[in-house]
């Protein structure tokens, strides 16, 4: 668990080796299976699965992402941004978004088990079933991980933990928990997923007021909640840009007083939160359908 947070080197070697992650994955399907996900053995296996999943897209090598990714017939050959997934134009990251991946491993072996439907599974089922924070949060974070590029690897495994897994309702409940760091992940979580256009309804329809929720009267006193709060502002700011419907959602659900409590707040020290309300607000008011309701 120590050695896995080393840095893109000891990534790099630990993911390259033989049986490490197919054990790592075949340890805690066995806790699952015998109901003991609170075990410590399984949250420091999913921890190491977590720092093996950060930046884990731009890090693989780029012969092993070729051999995968069809859309890379689209990007210019003398692209030389490392991994198969950087920076690069709008348009291309449309693309990327449309690209489908091929058909999934029956048997993944190694780095491959890293973004494959049947771990997203074991990450929500630990979501849903671990009663243990760290646990918890890992398996938030490596989710948070995985979905935080603009390739196809990302909004493949958003699509998976919305659509195919039904994972939001378990991520949902991590939004009312005690706990301010499972809570903080689990909305940068939704924050990835939201910037997927294909599923911003199914987000919204389950998880809007529930974000709304959570967001505090005014802006919060530590740092750890600011930058949720903000994370909750940018979150609802991708659900209801494109989306009138999905905007009066936020109204009905009386986000519109703490969203312009938190706006208005003077404080440097808290401006992150500020910032990001007072966005929202200005992308809120571009629904001119909805102005009369806003002033009402």
């Amino acid at each position: 668990r120590n050695m896995s947070s080393a840095g893109p080197e000891g990534r790099k070697r630990m993911r390259e080796c033989e049986g490490l992650i197919d054990s790592l994955v075949y340890y805690i399907q066995g806790a699952i299976a015998d109901h003991e996900p609170n075990d410590k053995a399984t949250e420091n296996c999913v921890c190491i699965l977590h720092n093996l999943s950060y930046q884990l897209e731009v890090e693989l090598p780029e012969s092993y992402t070729r051999s995968i990714y069809m859309q890379r017939r689209n990007i210019s050959s003398n692209d030389k941004t490392p991994g198969c997934f950087g920076t690069r134009s709008r348009k291309v990251k449309e693309k990327q978004q449309d690209t489908p991946l091929p058909e999934e491993k029956s048997n993944p072996k190694g780095v491959e088990s890293l973004w494959h439907s049947t771990l997203i599974r074991i990450y929500l089922s630990l979501i849903a079933k671990s009663t243990r924070n760290y646990t918890q949060e890992a398996s938030l974070g490596a989710l948070q991980n995985l979905t935080a590029g603009t390739g196809p690897m990302p909004f493949s495994v958003a699509r998976t933990v919305v659509q195919k897994a039904n994972g939001l309702p378990s991520i949902r409940a991590m939004l009312h928990v005690s706990h301010p760091a499972v809570k903080k992940t689990a909305v940068s979580l939704l924050r990835n997923l939201s910037r997927n256009t294909s599923l911003q309804s199914d987000i919204a329809r389950e998880v809007l007021p529930d974000l709304v929720s959570a967001l505090p009267e005014c802006v919060p006193g530590c740092d750890v909640a600011c930058e949720t709060t903000a994370s909750i502002c940018y979150t609802l700011f991708n659900l209801t840009q494109s989306s009138s419907h999905n905007a009066r959602l936020l109204l009905s659900a009386h986000g519109l007083p703490k969203v312009i409590a938190i706006s208005m707040n003077d404080s440097n020290m808290f401006s992150k939160a500020s910032k990001a309300a007072s966005v929202l607000l200005y992308s809120l008011w571009s629904h001119t359908d909805l102005h009369s309701a806003y002033k009402k």
